[in-house]
């Protein structure tokens, strides 16, 4: 197991402060604020210590208030709206500093047998041993690779990611705004279903957003732009394992507003829809150019 997913673990052990009140940590990442999926997941965390074990989250709806700060810890507030037959309802708050720069509702079910369908993956896609890794994708490219591309790719993370396409990486060209990325997490990960739950949380931040920018010819490096996620919502269809890759299909209905919409389908490797992600987040074209 690498260092970068102990971490990631450890950060996901929120320290529990008082009654529905918890603490949480972020990594020094090198990054100027919390990346929003970590914040997710500790929400949903919080959330999970105050429900029946019986009762897993099969929906979550949330909104970033304000950029946090990886310097100091997290204060996450979790108010018990509701405790029925079946569903448990939550409501949780991120503070720092006396603030709320977060704030998440989510719901949890006990497991129940149904109607049962699901939209399938996508045929003909490559498998992740068919995909080159980031750090292949920095050899291949070599000098056309951005350097906060280069950077980003070349850092050690908790999760591997390899992308089905890569043109919109190196290129200005305006393309559709879809793509398919593989991820995994790179360690083993205990079978412990609430645990699972929170790192898909977590992974499902990773890459989405930028879907939106490929329809303009730009990505989520490019400094003549400013984005931040806005709101994030996620369902939870089937038990997550995640001792294999996943492809995560995504596509951008519209951007309008400086605001762009994503969509992502997480799939494992048999198929199986595992959970369905919208997001909508800040595409801002700066105005002047930023401080280096």
């Amino acid at each position: 197991m690498t260092a970068s997913i102990t971490n990631l673990l450890s950060i996901l052990d929120l320290e529990r402060l008082e009654h529905n009140l918890y603490r949480g940590r972020s990594p020094g990442s090198g990054w100027g604020r919390v990346y929003g999926g970590q914040v997710i997941a500790q929400a949903l965390v919080a959330a999970q210590r105050t429900v029946a074990p019986d009762r897993h989250v099969h929906s979550l709806h949330c909104y970033f208030l304000l950029a946090g700060d990886p310097t100091i810890p997290i204060v996450y507030e979790v108010d018990r709206l509701r405790d029925g037959g079946s569903f448990a309802t939550r409501r949780v708050t991120a503070i720092q500093n006396g603030a709320a720069i977060f704030s998440l509702e989510c719901s949890f079910q006990v497991d129940e047998q149904g109607l049962e369908h699901q939209m399938p993956m996508p045929a003909g896609l490559p498998q992740p041993e068919e995909v080159k890794s980031q750090i292949e994708l920095v050899d291949e490219f070599g000098m056309s690779v951005p350097d906060a591309v280069r950077r980003f790719w070349e850092k050690e993370r908790p999760l591997e990611i390899r992308p089905v396409m890569v043109g919109h990486y190196a290129t200005r060209d305006r393309l559709p705004p879809n793509q398919s990325v593989w991820l995994r997490v790179c360690g083993e990960v205990p079978d412990e279903r609430p645990l699972q739950s929170a790192l898909l949380a977590y992974l499902s931040d990773m890459t989405l957003l930028d879907t939106a920018n490929f329809a303009h010819g730009r990505n989520m490096f490019d400094p003549d732009l400013q984005m931040a996620s806005l709101d994030h919502a996620m369902w939870f269809h089937r038990p997550p394992r995640l001792d294999d890759w996943l492809l995560y299909v995504q596509d951008s209905p519209n951007s309008i507003g400086a605001r762009g919409l994503s969509r992502g389908f997480l799939y494992s490797r048999d198929g199986r829809l595992i959970a369905s992600v919208a997001q909508e987040g800040l595409i801002r074209l700066r105005t002047r150019k930023p401080n280096r």
